[in-house]
């Protein structure tokens, strides 16, 4: 296997996630690295933080390409002082290539929500919960069957066997028992979409917050809404590497171009461990009896 430029692998990644489809709040593209510098082997991640950085250097990655922007604010500073930039002081110095693809894969077909349907379960054709204006087969989030009816709590079983293990898990709200077959799906933050996946029987997203999904749920009741589940945004996104990193490579290998791909298994989710809260009774702080005897004292 012999180098090819980055340039070549830029112009391949852009031809499956055009960076004229990105929000225009995003940053996508090259980050560092020199367009002719040679690249034999590429680190799929969701996240571009210290411990992928330490995995490319080990691996001796020559580009790693990530889901989420370094720089998604701007910045005027790359000092090694700094968390950002010492990172891109550290892929400097080992000749590593950074690269992001983000909202222009989210609505890429396929894209991330594509790959995260398959992930839990769902078969046949997708198609995008908000379709592109400009392209219907584009667009944020997917909607698809499963192959046969399931329970909410048994979908949500599947789903959690699909996706990588997180503190977080799934969280689920709606009937346990009730029985679901139509899907939206949607990966990283979803809760923009709660309004157009109205028309399914359940919607996983992830970074649910509490009022939108609340009053989601509660004007669900009246009108036969959808369930929902709330996966790690990390998790969601995740299932996208792997199909990522086949495009790339079969894509390549299409042009006579071979290179070695490594889909990162670290897990870059915030969160790293969860706790029980107590249950409310009439000796907790919060409970109504407990708030008159301190009101008493």
């Amino acid at each position: 296997m012999s180098p090819t430029a980055l340039s070549a692998i830029i112009a391949e990644l852009e031809s499956a996630y055009d960076p004229a489809w990105a929000e225009a709040w995003d940053a996508v593209g090259l980050v560092c690295g020199d367009p002719a510098q040679p690249v034999g082997k590429i680190l799929f991640a969701v996240d571009p933080v210290a411990s992928v950085a330490d995995e490319a250097v080990a691996w001796g990655a020559d580009l790693i390409v990530t889901h989420h922007p370094l720089y998604l604010r701007g910045t005027t500073t790359v000092a090694a002082d700094t968390v950002k930039g010492a990172l891109i002081h550290r892929l400097i110095k080992h000749d590593i290539a950074l690269y992001t693809a983000h909202t222009n894969a989210d609505v890429a077909d396929p894209g991330v929500s594509d790959a995260l349907a398959r992930a839990v379960g769902l078969s046949g054709e997708l198609r995008p919960l908000r379709p592109s204006p400009d392209d219907p087969r584009r667009g944020l989030g997917r909607v698809g069957e499963l192959e046969e009816p399931r329970t909410l709590q048994e979908f949500a079983a599947q789903a959690a066997r699909g996706l990588p293990r997180t503190a977080w898990g799934l969280r689920v709200a709606g009937d346990p028992s009730r029985v679901v077959r139509t899907v939206a799906v949607s990966g990283g933050a979803g809760d923009s979409l709660l309004g157009t996946a109205r028309a399914a029987d359940v919607f996983l997203t992830a970074d649910l917050r509490h009022h939108p999904a609340s009053e989601f749920m509660e004007s669900g009741a009246f009108s036969g809404g959808p369930a929902l589940i709330d996966a790690a945004h990390w998790a969601t996104e995740w299932p996208w590497l792997p199909q990522a990193a086949e495009l790339l490579a079969s894509g390549l290998a299409a042009r006579g171009i071979s290179v070695e791909t490594r889909v990162s298994e670290t897990v870059t989710d915030a969160w790293t461990t969860t706790a029980q809260c107590e249950e409310l009774s009439e000796s907790s702080p919060g409970s109504t009896e407990a708030s008159a005897r301190a009101g008493r004292a």
